[in-house]
């Protein structure tokens, strides 16, 4: 039986990705833990099939948290058992690679982003000049990798000459929940949801100001992040306090929930940095398989799920006027709505977990 430990900067609550990897890893028999760390507002990780440790540390951001959470995962991991560590992102990498190298195990490299490309380092060009040196070193060494999409895993070839298998975060095919609300009981108006990380290049703050002239719907929030408090300003400051409704941080396992009862899935990533013009967000896949249509970003990406399927539309314009018409006319017109529910149930058959875990477990050799 492999002893495999994953290795993440976050809390574990929310992370679905890390999640179902865990999961499909712990089915083939495998002993599993899932290392992370506590924040003072973290919920309970609750009862899960395989193991989980959340490191308390001194700093919960910034360069002393990354330097004292890669000293603390790299005592963890000299002292524990394991055959194969994984880490996820470039921020747990150092520890990892040096404990693998130290016990002579198996390292596996999840790129969740194009790290170096996130719109909290462009911006901070020496803290994201020391990223790209921990990236130039030690990634042309990395010998099992994957990432989230082929454009991603394209850039890491062109410049690391490293060949990283493409596994997408999608939701399982039989893990979809099942609710006894129907979307006209569940609210007399439509639902607009949002879910996922409140940050910076998110296209929130464009919805949120669209919904001055959006009749009969509300915006719901689902997430935590560093922009909380300025969204809930923009709020204010166009008097939409009744259009808007900020859920807060929700389990993953009780996400579907809500999702099932929105109408229009957004996802309206800025092309802010290389991450995000890339991006291939798990929410646009949670949305599908919650069986509502999306708006997303005119990005590479996204635009390639949605016009092969036929699934939503792209956004045609942040003015917001031009987008409250846009999100109106796809909460309102029936026979776009049918068309794109029944394209949506055909997607939901294909992009499955089941089908991204064959290109996984290959990476583990299980």
């Amino acid at each position: 039986m492999k002893r495999i430990i994953l290795a993440v900067t976050n809390d574990l609550v929310s992370d679905q990705r890390v999640h179902k990897i865990a999961m499909s890893l712990h089915e083939t028999g495998c002993s599993v833990k899932l290392v992370g760390r506590v924040l003072p507002k973290s919920l309970p990780v609750g009862e899960r099939k395989y193991k989980t440790k959340r490191f308390s540390l001194p700093f919960t951001k910034g360069p002393a948290f990354y330097a004292f959470y890669n000293i603390r995962l790299f005592l963890f991991l000299l002292f524990s058992r394991f055959d194969i560590v994984v880490a996820n992102d470039l921020d747990t990498l150092p520890a990892c690679f040096l404990a693998s190298k130290i016990r002579f195990k198996k390292l596996v490299y999840d790129s969740h982003e194009y790290f170096t490309e996130v719109p909290e380092l462009i911006h901070r060009k020496n803290i994201q000049s020391f990223w790209l040196k921990i990236e130039k070193f030690l990634l042309p060494k990395i010998k099992y990798s994957y990432t989230v999409c082929e454009s991603i895993a394209s850039i890491y070839k062109e410049k690391y000459g490293i060949d990283m298998k493409v596994v997408r975060n999608i939701p399982e095919k039989n893990n979809r929940i099942q609710i006894g609300i129907s979307k006209t009981k569940a609210s007399a108006k439509k639902v607009i949801i949002y879910q996922g990380a409140l940050n910076v290049g998110r296209g929130i703050e464009n919805v949120i100001e669209a919904m001055q002239y959006i009749e009969n719907a509300i915006f719901w929030i689902i997430g935590d992040g560093d922009i909380r408090e300025g969204l809930k300003q923009l709020v204010f400051k166009y008097n939409v306090s009744e259009k808007v409704l900020f859920v807060g941080k929700v389990p993953f396992a009780e996400l579907q929930r809500y999702t099932k009862q929105a109408h229009i899935g957004i996802s309206l990533e800025e092309p802010e940095g290389l991450n995000y013009y890339f991006s291939l967000p798990n929410k646009l896949f949670d949305y599908l398989h919650a069986g509502i249509p999306v708006l997303i970003s005119d990005l590479p990406e996204m635009r390639k799920i949605v016009e092969q399927y036929k699934t939503g539309e792209i956004c045609e314009s942040r003015e917001p006027k031009k987008l409250a018409f846009q999100i109106q006319k796809m909460l309102t017109d029936d026979s776009l709505r049918s068309i794109w529910l029944k394209n949506i149930a055909h997607a939901k058959e294909e992009l499955t977990w089941e089908n991204e875990k064959k290109v996984l477990l290959g990476v583990y050799g299980l």
